[in-house]
């Protein structure tokens, strides 16, 4: 990354720290950005997911591993990331009308993990997000074998989880992404 993309994107990630203090009570950017500092393939995976739309911040800290968690908290499931399947499996069984690629796989590249439904429930305790759109999560094995995955969205004051197949792409289904640093 270049020095002007790592200046604006900390820059980026320090307007919303402080715009959206709710998120994170009781944690102070110097200490955000000195984990930052310390990660260059953090760096890189906030910006995937700054420049998919994701608009990353700090949502919780994890004491055990000393960890801030960043997630997508874009209002909707990030543009740059929709209209995928969710698996390479799927998208390599899909014959006809593929999709550009697969959500897992674009988390993967992008070094962040899918939202758990306890993490996307954690998520809508901090705002409302996905009232348009809907996000893949992550799975259990047991779904994923008989050919399902999971997806959530928030209707009517609450938050859904779904179910489709994993072929299954949608202009308005993309998905939300965790970093941990």
């Amino acid at each position: 990354m270049k020095a002007s993309e790592r200046e604006q994107l900390i820059r980026s990630l320090k307007s919303r720290f402080d715009k959206n203090p709710d998120r994170h009570a009781g944690h102070a950017w110097g200490q955000v950005l000195a984990r930052l500092e310390g990660s260059a393939a953090a760096l890189a995976s906030l910006q995937g997911m700054e420049s998919s739309g994701g608009e990353p911040d700090v949502i919780d800290y994890d004491e055990a591993a000393g960890q801030y968690i960043f997630c997508d908290c874009s209002a909707e499931s990030p543009p740059g990331r929709r209209s995928l399947c969710f698996d390479g499996e799927a998208l390599s069984a899909r014959k006809e009308n593929k999709p550009a690629g697969s959500a897992v796989e674009a988390a993967a590249a992008m070094g962040i993990e899918l939202l758990t439904e306890q993490q996307y429930r954690r998520l809508q305790q901090l705002g409302e997000f996905d009232t348009k759109t809907s996000s893949w999560i992550a799975t259990p094995e047991d779904v994923r074998r008989l050919g399902g995955a999971l997806f959530c969205d928030r209707r009517y004051g609450k938050v859904f989880v779904y179910h489709n197949g994993v072929q299954s792409y949608y202009a308005a289904r993309g998905f939300r992404g965790l970093l941990r640093v």
